[in-house]
């Protein structure tokens, strides 16, 4: 583990790092296929759950490349208007779950005066829906997603992030590749989530600290060196 220095600010991932994607993602996907069946745009068994898992933290296009590999553009399209619909839907019903001790540890986060981000490669309306359906939009100082500025790296999202609200030094919270490498490239610590199990935890090799429940965040913030 490299030493650690308390940062002013922490930016997180969504999925698989606050939010326990596949209780809204998994009853979605189902709805998902069954209305492209419906609608004759897919034929067949529903592709495996574990590919989609496994696909998440990734850009929209890039899954659905492996999730239906060949399909028509207008397949995937149409894939995400569903998925989104029907994810949007099911936050509005009080599906899905944060993981546990989320809000308690952002919200002594944020208690303690760390500035506190989400940077997630997802859809502009699944994010912040999910954000605001789970009670957590007042504790961010900004919610950052691929689908709002049309980023094609989660290094982009994250820079942009960090422009514009002045931060000089983070935290970088994830649980994918993608977060590991948007915390090197712009130069800020990397702390690896490796509690959401859909994950290769090689993808995690390089952070800077590693945490098997978010609580432990906080812990990892008061044992850091001060500023």
């Amino acid at each position: 583990m490299s030493l650690l220095r308390r940062p002013e600010a922490m930016i997180f991932d969504m999925d698989g790092t606050l939010f326990r994607t596949e209780t809204l993602i998994l009853p979605a996907y189902r709805r998902t296929f069954d209305q492209l069946r419906r609608e004759g745009l897919f034929e067949g068994e529903t592709p495996p759950e574990h590919i989609i898992l496994g696909s998440l933290g990734m850009l929209l296009a890039q899954i659905w490349q492996r999730v239906i590999p060949g399909a028509a553009p207008e397949v995937h399209r149409r894939a995400d208007e569903l998925l989104l619909k029907y994810q949007l839907e099911g936050l509005d019903a009080g599906e899905g779950e944060l993981y546990e001790g989320v809000e308690a540890a952002l919200g002594e986060l944020n208690r303690r005066g760390v500035r506190l981000f989400v940077a997630s490669n997802g859809l502009e309306e699944y994010v912040k829906g999910v954000a605001g359906a789970k009670g957590l939009s007042g504790l961010f100082e900004g919610i950052y997603s691929a689908g709002e500025y049309g980023t094609a790296k989660k290094t982009e999202l994250v820079r942009l992030l960090m422009n514009r609200h002045g931060v000089r030094d983070a935290w970088m919270v994830g649980d994918r590749s993608s977060d590991v490498q948007a915390g090197k490239e712009n130069g800020i610590a990397v702390i690896g989530c490796r509690y959401a199990g859909f994950g290769d935890l090689r993808e995690l090799e390089g952070a800077d600290a590693y945490v098997d429940d978010f609580r432990e965040i906080v812990e990892l913030y008061e044992r850091a060196a001060e500023r």
